[in-house]
């Protein structure tokens, strides 16, 4: 028999998306931001930074969309204080993971997800991995027809034949 090795598929709607522009790439920057944001007592998702160029780097982060106007807020007079340039909020982005524990040990798990969604014309617009998930953030528009093909590359829902 086959190993299993995505379980199931995630879906979360009604996310929204905050990407911080040019956030100097020293200690204590992320530090200010999500001190200001837990402050707030609000929760972040999914967090990713990209790979510093020019000593600045952007930083993203997912959260629920009832919560991104008090993100703005807290985050409106943090910005400035860290020395980024500044501050995009999105709403209508959902999140799909898939998740498995069989993904520890085998490789090209990653590439059939953003391959089965390219083929299906859905934009990846932040991804974070785990040793047993992988998540992306796409438009909430396009996140059934993500689900879909997610769920046919990986072979989910489909019934086992019985003898």
């Amino acid at each position: 028999m086959e190993d299993i090795v995505v379980r199931g598929v995630s879906l979360e709607r009604n996310q929204a998306k905050v990407t911080i522009r040019d956030v100097p790439d020293r200690p204590g920057c992320a530090g200010a931001i999500f001190s200001a944001i837990a402050g707030a007592n609000l929760s972040v998702d999914m967090i990713v930074q990209n790979a510093s160029s020019a000593e600045t780097t952007d930083l993203s982060f997912t959260l629920h969309k009832d919560d991104l106007v008090p993100a703005e807020i807290v985050l409106t007079r943090v910005v400035p204080k860290i020395g980024a340039s500044g501050m995009k909020a999105t709403t209508g982005v959902a999140k799909l993971s898939v998740v498995g524990i069989g993904m520890r040990s085998h490789a090209g798990v990653a590439s059939r997800l953003f391959e089965c969604l390219g083929a299906a014309g859905v934009n990846i617009q932040l991804i974070s991995t785990s040793e047993i998930k992988i998540a992306v953030v796409v438009d909430e528009t396009e996140l059934d027809r993500a689900a879909q093909a997610t769920h046919a590359a990986f072979g989910l829902g489909q019934r086992q034949a019985t003898s």
